[in-house]
């Protein structure tokens, strides 16, 4: 038997079904491409092939669903303007750039502990190994 609900004490409450609903927007914004895209965005509008050549790994495939899911969450906005070829541009809304302190925040948080946290994952490896 699979429980539909977990329920994961937060601040000493339990989640209820209701705040489970966030979930989805938490992997839209933990997404390591999502956050790199929104960072790139922070800038100002940029086109697809801007953001790929600037994204070093990903994927063509991989920028356009993240690029759809942000859209499509109210994050960014897809402009194409008529020319030949048509050029495409991608831009932060409000919502989107609302992100950007958090993001920058994770961002220099992850540079700041980054030795921690390579001495904790090489102490680790190193018990995991031996």
């Amino acid at each position: 038997m699979i429980p539909d609900h977990i329920a994961v004490p937060v601040d000493g409450k339990p989640i209820q079904r209701e705040d489970c609903k966030i979930a989805s927007i938490l992997a839209r914004i933990g997404d390591k491409w999502s956050v790199l895209i929104v960072m790139l965005l922070a800038g100002g509008p940029r086109r697809f092939s801007e953001l790929k050549r600037s994204i070093d790994g990903i994927s063509q495939r991989m920028l356009t669903l993240n690029l759809r899911g942000l859209e499509r969450d109210g994050m960014v906005t897809r402009t194409v303007f008529p020319t030949n070829p048509p050029r495409v541009d991608y831009e932060l809304t409000a919502l989107g750039r609302s992100l950007c302190g958090p993001v920058i925040a994770l961002g220099n948080w992850a540079e700041e502990h980054l030795p921690e946290i390579e001495r904790a994952r090489a102490g680790f490896d190193a018990r995991a190994a031996g």
